[in-house]
């Protein structure tokens, strides 16, 4: 059972394309630098982002949970006796997915598959397939979601009602800190911890050139950041957290975020849209 209070961090890195090895090795460095029970790294760690095709994608993607990164993955969290979040391509059969993977002390735990794909990626990879769940390390409930579903409250919402004490959201941001600052409300409106990992750097290949936005960041469920980083260096911080505050849903002494919830009215949201 992890000790309390309980410290979260983020890894915040810079990639550079195709060069897993010392991808990995960047970000291993930094989850052993860091005073921490739980560290989530970025969306795609291990490879860099800017894919030019699928077949790239292939080239790279790995299994899970007996792909090479995955399983140094669990090796390092038995090394450091912590929980880790890490985003990176997977191959399931013919399919590549967006993927988290969630270790703890030694063992692989689960992943998610990302259900929102931005941009490009939805010629790169598959739509995820499997809905999120929480996973219970040790008395606390982790969630995982990947960047672009930050603009989609909903699935946020879905993993607070199956419990979620903290969401990892690995990301590889580009747009100008949208999501951090949505983030706030995120974390605000469904009572939990968000931890957003995001990269730094630039990424040229072909015709594409991607800048990200660094500023990774923790915030709490009263829409305080608790840690956040530059947009341009790597590195990594942390924040202790009180799993109360996260399990407490009122907001007034009449009111509470999941009680007062009508979702006869929210049927719509349900629906399809064409």
């Amino acid at each position: 059972m992890l000790a309390q209070p309980i410290k979260l961090a983020f890894a915040q890195t810079n990639p550079t394309f195709g060069e897993v090895e010392s991808n990995v090795e960047e970000a291993l460095a930094l989850i052993r630098s860091v005073d921490a029970d739980i560290v989530t790294l970025p969306e795609l760690f291990n490879t860099g982002y800017a894919f030019l095709s699928r077949e790239e994608v292939k080239s790279f993607a790995e299994g899970v949970p007996d792909g090479a990164t995955c399983r140094t993955l669990v090796e390092e969290s038995e090394r450091q006796k912590k929980t880790l979040v890490a985003g990176l391509a997977e191959k399931a059969g013919d399919n590549v997915y967006n993927t988290a993977v969630l270790v703890s002390k030694g063992r692989f735990v689960g992943l998610y598959r990302k259900i929102h794909l931005f941009n490009r990626e939805k010629i790169l990879f598959n739509k995820g397939d499997l809905k999120p769940r929480v996973y219970d390390i040790g008395g606390v409930k982790i969630g995982m979601l990947i960047c672009f579903d930050w603009l989609f409250p909903e699935i946020w919402r879905v993993l607070a009602l199956n419990g979620a004490d903290i969401v990892a959201h690995p990301s590889n941001l580009i747009l100008p800190y949208y999501c951090q600052r949505a983030m706030l409300a995120r974390s605000f409106e469904n009572h939990i911890y968000t931890v957003t990992a995001n990269r730094v750097g630039e990424e040229k290949r072909g015709n594409y050139c991607l800048k990200y936005t660094g500023r990774s960041q923790i915030v709490s469920p009263k829409m305080d950041v608790l840690a956040s980083a530059s947009d341009e260096r790597v590195e990594c911080k942390a924040a202790q957290i009180n799993l109360e505050l996260a399990r407490n849903k009122k907001v007034s002494e009449l009111n509470d975020v999941f009680k007062d919830r009508r979702p006869n009215f929210y049927r719509l949201l349900t629906k399809p849209f064409f």
